[in-house]
């Protein structure tokens, strides 16, 4: 379950600018299309755990599904439809995995009991301001999503807003830019971030109890280059800096309150 969680890790990590990258650069016939589909694949370097310092290789991909005016968007375990069609805004329902936390990490936190993963369901908003530029360039897109645990070790509520920004469209290379920030409830900060006093005693860290409030901001960097109608290459750059109630925790403590990303793919379109 220690690999769903990393795939988890760097797949949701790309999603905040790319299906914006991919809706701009799909080619000329796509909306002729009854299913047009994009995918990468590819590995990446990632942290262990949320707030960890010691970094593992695991598996990196995503997938747009377009059908008509319906786009299934796969980052990961997670999944989003979006029922907008061809305007500006974008909203949906949202379906996600978030994996477990084995004791076959580093670090005290290995000591701590472990963290079964969860199901967690909601849904999403965004709206898209166009740049003016060609192919998508200076295309502006904003985002809400609300998610709440309802099976498995999570059973709070968390809500992640995102920003992001077409910086580049020039022949077959594009970049995007994008940020986010993250709120979780008492709930849902105590799961991933707090110890208990079994824990505590066990680990070494001492006993913390999470409350409510932001938990992480975050910035990311996409690039991709499309070599043909079908095939390219998509890299990712991420990082992660923990804040509020996340800040506060000795798992982070001990740990690192800054944590990065890096990821490459091939795609496929078709």
């Amino acid at each position: 379950m220690a690999s769903l969680r990393n795939f988890m890790l760097a797949a949701i990590a790309a999603s905040a600018s790319t299906t914006q990258a991919l809706a701009a650069d799909a080619p000329a016939d796509a909306n002729e299309r009854v299913v047009s589909v994009f995918v990468a694949l590819g590995g990446a370097i990632v942290p262990e755990y949320a707030g960890s310092k010691h970094y593992k290789a695991a598996p990196f991909g995503v997938a747009n599904i377009d059908w008509r005016d319906l786009q299934l968007q796969i980052r990961g375990p997670e999944a989003r439809l979006d029922l907008s069609g061809d305007n500006p805004w974008s909203f949906g329902p949202v379906v996600k995995y978030r994996g477990d936390r084995d004791d076959d990490v580093k670090g005290p936190v290995q000591h701590l009991p472990k963290l079964d993963g969860s199901l967690d369901v909601g849904g999403f908003v965004g709206y898209a301001f166009k740049g003016g530029g060609e192919h998508g360039q200076g295309d502006l897109g904003l985002k809400l999503t609300a998610l709440q645990g309802v099976a498995g070790e999570n059973d709070g509520l968390s809500v992640k807003g995102e920003v992001s920004y077409a910086a580049l469209r020039w022949g077959p290379l594009y970049a995007d830019l994008d940020a986010g920030v993250t709120y979780g409830n008492r709930k849902f900060n105590d799961t991933y971030f707090g110890v208990t006093e079994s824990g505590a005693a066990r680990s070494g860290l001492r006993r913390y109890r999470a409350g409510s409030g932001l938990s992480d901001v975050g910035a990311g960097l996409t690039l991709g280059y499309q070599i043909d109608e079908q095939w390219g290459v998509l890299a990712r750059a991420s990082v992660t800096h923990y804040v509020g109630e996340a800040a506060d925790s000795p798992i982070v403590k001990d740990g690192a309150r800054t944590s990065g990303l890096l990821g490459l793919g091939v795609t496929y379109r078709y």
